[in-house]
C-alpha cells in the first residue's frame, strides 16, 4: 500500500461531465480546473504504484488454500399458499418482531487519484455489445497482448505495457460508461470481463486487461496463477454462494470464472482500493427490447387486468446475479430484491392502469386491490421444482416468468404499496414463509407488527383472497423478523 499524494472525491463528478457532454458553462469551468489539477498534481502516484505493483509479481505470489462454495439456500418445507376462507382464524399474534436494517448504500469505488484524458485526436473507438447497449472504449493495440502461458515475468511485462498513459483514456471511458448506464458493481465488472475477452480473446491476456482496468477504477482485485492460467479474484463485501472464496486481510475474494480450491495468489493492495457491492440502488440502463405483452388480471377486481411487458436485457442481466448475503444473514438478501427499483419502461407499462383502478380509494381499499391482483393474478409454483434452489426474483421477473413464490410475490408487492401509494413498507419473515407489512397513515386494522414507534399492518401476497390486516394461519409466530425497506 502507498500513501496518496492527494484524495480526489470529485472524480466521479469529473467523469459525469465528460459523459454528459453539453453542459452549463460553470460545470466546464469546474471541469477544467480537475482536469489541468490531474496533468499537473496527479501523474505520479498511479505511474509509481503500477511500476512496483509490476516489480511485486515478479516475486511471485503463496499460496491459498480456499474455502468451499457455500451452498445456494434451499427451500426449507416451504408452506404452500393458502385460500382465505372469508373469516377470520385463530392465530398467534406477532406484537415486536426483530428488526432488520439492510446495508445502506455506500458509494462506489472510484480511482485514487483522477484518471487523466490524454490528447488523442486519432484514437479509434472499440465498440463492445452488452445487454443490448453498445458502449465504445479507447484501447489501443499495445493493450492486445499475447500470454500463452501465465508466468510471474510474463504478467508482470503485461502489466508495465498496460501502466503507460496510452491506456488511461480507456479507463475514463469505462468509468464514463458506468456512470452513463448507472451500472451497478455487478454490471460493471461483466462489462469490463465482455470488453476484454472480445478484445483479446479468451485467455490469460483479457484477464490481465480486466484485472488492470478494474483496479484502476478503484476495486479490489488479486491476480493469481493456477497452472499456466492466470485468474482474477475480485474482493466482495456480500458472502456470494456456490462460489469457493479466499479470504485476504479481513475481505473474501472470489475467482471470476470457474470454482478454484487453491491458488498461487499476488497479496498486493492498491491504496484506496474498496470491494464490490452487490447492491442494485439505481435502474440499470440496458437495451429496451421489451418481452411480449403479459396480461395479469385480478380475480376479486376483474377490471384490473394490465398489460405489461419487461426489458428482456434486464431479465438476461438478472440471471447473471449471483445469490448472496451479509454476513450470512438472509434478511439482508430480500433486502437487496425488495430495494432494487423497478424500471422505468415497467412502470410506464404497468402502473397507469393500477394507478385508474385505485384512484379515489383509501388507503386500505387501494392496498386490497395490489394485494389481490399480486395473490390471485400470479401463478404459485416451488422453486425447488422450477429452478432446483431457492430463486429469489426481481420484481420484473415476477411478471415475465411464469411462477412466483412467496418471496417473489412479496417483493413485487412491496414495490407497488411504495410506488403507487407513497407508503412504508417491510418485509416480514416467518420461519419458511415471506410476507409483507404496510405502515399505514390511516388507521386501519388487523394483524400488526410494532416496529419501534410504529405500527405496520400484515399484508399477505401468498394467503389467497385474505384482504389486509389478516395474516396466514399456522405460522411460527416465535421468530418473526422484519425488514423495513427504502421509500
Amino acid at each position: 500500500m502507498f500513501p496518496s499524494l492527494i484524495r480526489c472525491a470529485a472524480v466521479a463528478t469529473i467523469c459525469a461531465f465528460v459523459a454528459a457532454g453539453a453542459v452549463a458553462q460553470n460545470h466546464k469551468e469546474e471541469y477544467e480546473k480537475f482536469r489541468q489539477e490531474a496533468l499537473s498534481k496527479y501523474t505520479s502516484f498511479r505511474e509509481e504504484a503500477n511500476r512496483r505493483y509490476a516489480e511485486f509479481i515478479k516475486e511471485g505470489g503463496k499460496w491459498f488454500e480456499g474455502s468451499a462454495p457455500l451452498p445456494k439456500p434451499q427451500e426449507l418445507n416451504p408452506l404452500p399458499p393458502r385460500k382465505f376462507p372469508g373469516e377470520r382464524e385463530e392465530k398467534p399474534k406477532v406484537t415486536e418482531p426483530e428488526v432488520v436494517k439492510p446495508e445502506p448504500v455506500t458509494p462506489q469505488p472510484v480511482p485514487k487519484e483522477p484518471i487523466r484524458e490524454v490528447p488523442d485526436p486519432g484514437a479509434e473507438y472499440f465498440e463492445v455489445d452488452f445487454y443490448g447497449i453498445s458502449p465504445k472504449v479507447r484501447l489501443p493495440e499495445s493493450a492486445r497482448m499475447s500470454i500463452p502461458e501465465a508466468t510471474p515475468e510474463l504478467v508482470s511485462d503485461g502489466w508495465n505495457k498496460l501502466s503507460g498513459q496510452e491506456i488511461d483514456n480507456a479507463v475514463r471511458d469505462c468509468l464514463e460508461t458506468r456512470i452513463r448506464y448507472d451500472m451497478c458493481d455487478w454490471a460493471y465488472i461483466n462489462f469490463l470481463s465482455k470488453l476484454s475477452i472480445k478484445f483479446c480473446g479468451e485467455g490469460n491476456a483479457a484477464t490481465l486487461l480486466m484485472a488492470y482496468l478494474y483496479s484502476q477504477s478503484g476495486y479490489s482485485m488479486r491476480l493469481a496463477f493456477d497452472g499456466t492460467r492466470l485468474v482474477l479474484l475480485f474482493g466482495s463485501s456480500h458472502n456470494i454462494f456456490d462460489k469457493s472464496n479466499f479470504s485476504l486481510n479481513g475481505i473474501s475474494y472470489y475467482p471470476w470464472g470457474p470454482n478454484v480450491q487453491r491458488l498461487n495468489i499476488i497479496d498486493y493492495e492498491f491504496d484506496g482500493e474498496k470491494p464490490l457491492s452487490l447492491l442494485i440502488p439505481k435502474e440499470q440502463k440496458l437495451g429496451g427490447k421489451m418481452s411480449p405483452d403479459r396480461v395479469i388480471t385480478s380475480r376479486k377486481y376483474p377490471s384490473v387486468t394490465p398489460a405489461v411487458g419487461v426489458p428482456l436485457s434486464l431479465i438476461d442481466f438478472y440471471g447473471t446475479y449471483p445469490t448472496s448475503a451479509i454476513d450470512g444473514n438472509m434478511m439482508s438478501r430480500w433486502a437487496m430484491y425488495g430495494n432494487t427499483p423497478l424500471s422505468q419502461k415497467t412502470r410506464d407499462m404497468l402502473y397507469p392502469k393500477l394507478r385508474q383502478a385505485i384512484n379515489g380509494k383509501s388507503q386500505e381499499a387501494a392496498a386490497n386491490v395490489l394485494l389481490d391482483w399480486v395473490q390471485t393474478g400470479l401463478v404459485y409454483e416451488y422453486d425447488d421444482k422450477v429452478w432446483g434452489h431457492d430463486r429469489v426474483f426481481f420484481a420484473e421477473e415476477s411478471l415475465f416468468y411464469p411462477y412466483a413464490d412467496c418471496e417473489d410475490r412479496a417483493v413485487l408487492f412491496s414495490h407497488l404499496v411504495r410506488d403507487l401509494l407513497g407508503l412504508d413498507v417491510a418485509l416480514v419473515y416467518y420461519p419458511n414463509h415471506l410476507a409483507t407489512a404496510v405502515r399505514f397513515t390511516d388507521n386501519v386494522a388487523g394483524d400488526a407488527m410494532q416496529v419501534g414507534q410504529t405500527r405496520y399492518v400484515v399484508c399477505d401476497p401468498t394467503y389467497i383472497g385474505a384482504p389486509v390486516g389478516m395474516q396466514m394461519p399456522n405460522l411460527d409466530c416465535s421468530k418473526v423478523q422484519c425488514i423495513v425497506l427504502d421509500r
